[in-house]
């Protein structure tokens, strides 16, 4: 599939389209299942994600990316396999919620807790990588590791569109190239990179063709089509494990809300254009396409919207607990696995002025 969309072309691959008519002949084999899983995951993060906002403006959580309009990229997840790995930037719950992460850890995250980036046993999720492009090189190192350990192991590293102007991805590519990673480059173009539009933020006609002058395969796909992102992601993720090396994927989505929760996305772009994307929602169009094979009905998602909500609510209250009983000193905890002579100077400092304040 990979190879009849070449992006140099003007071709990106959609399966569903907004409408919710689905291309048979492209059609993933997905069970009732599995299609299910992955509609009540993309309804989970957008439920979830609106609830942190709420959280952020009333205080009890710090500025965090939305993922709203971007939640088929649980598709991805759905691709990978428990032993895989992924390495995210800051706008990726979808994904991680995909791959079992338990949802506490993201509130815990944004409301300043190094512990919400543990993973626990077992579920093969990096932490959140803020500084834009670094998680690239990390991802890229992990599939070089695997393939001298002879592992059938693959890893995923999301980016978004801004994060190709970084020259860590481009390091990360070329490296992906000359060795023949087993990975997946997982760019989310949402037009944006904080308030600089994708027309002035690369040249290249398409994001995916960049791959093209590392040696490996890029491809376009609508990222607002979850079954297209899955059939995308489940071929590129099998040729990784058998040898064939990495993909580019470019997952042409667009971001609703802001940058940030610290960001106005009304000073820089119009309501037409938001209204245009609008109308292309993943998740509504996954809703038709479900409700079109018999799967979805009101009593169906009625019953889904309060079982989220139980989800959230309790995620928040452990969340919550575990942020109350964090102190100050713990952010010195996470960077090594032993502080360094610098850090245990801060950390003594750090201790020293706390002692003082409560005398």
């Amino acid at each position: 599939m990979i190879e009849h969309f070449n992006p140099l072309e003007g071709k990106f691959l959609q399966i569903l389209d907004k409408e919710g008519n689905v291309d048979k002949l492209l059609e993933p084999k997905l069970s009732v299942t599995e299609l299910k899983k992955m509609y009540e995951c993309m309804v989970l993060t957008r439920m979830a994600d609106t609830k942190a906002l709420a959280l952020q403006r009333s205080g009890r959580m710090g500025t965090f990316a939305q993922v709203l309009g971007q939640e088929a990229q649980v598709a991805v997840g759905f691709a990978m396999q428990k032993q895989d790995w992924f390495f995210p930037s800051f706008r990726e719950l979808g994904i991680l919620l995909a791959r079992d992460a338990p949802l506490e850890l993201f509130y815990l995250t944004f409301m300043g807790c190094e512990e919400g980036n543990r993973s626990p046993k077992g579920i093969n999720n990096f932490p959140l990588s803020v500084p834009v492009g670094s998680q690239t090189l990390h991802g890229v190192g992990v599939a070089m590791a695997a393939n001298i350990k002879g592992h059938k192991v693959v890893a995923v590293a999301a980016l978004g569109d801004g994060g190709t102007s970084e020259g860590d991805f481009h390091e990360a590519m070329n490296f992906a190239g000359v060795f023949k990673a087993p990975c997946i480059l997982f760019c989310q173009n949402n037009q944006w990179a904080i308030s600089t539009p994708r027309h002035i933020q690369t040249a290249s006609k398409t994001i995916a063709q960049k791959a093209i002058a590392y040696g490996f395969p890029g491809i376009q796909v609508d990222g607002n089509d979850a079954l297209a992102l899955y059939a995308a992601t489940k071929e590129a993720v099998e040729n990784a494990r058998k040898g064939k090396g990495p993909t580019l994927i470019e997952s042409l989505t667009y971001r609703i809300g802001p940058h940030t929760t610290a960001d106005d996305p009304t000073l820089y772009r119009s309501d037409k254009e938001v209204k245009y994307w609008q109308e292309r929602d993943p998740i509504k169009r996954f809703k038709i396409y479900l409700q079109k094979k018999g799967i979805w009905n009101k009593k169906y998602e009625e019953d889904l919207v309060k079982r989220c909500a139980k989800q959230i609510e309790a995620a928040i209250a452990k969340a919550e607990k575990v942020a109350a009983a964090t102190k100050p000193e713990d952010m010195f905890k996470y960077m090594y696995a032993e502080m360094t002579s610098e850090l245990k100077e801060q950390f003594e400092y750090l201790q020293k002025n706390l002692e003082a304040k409560e005398e």
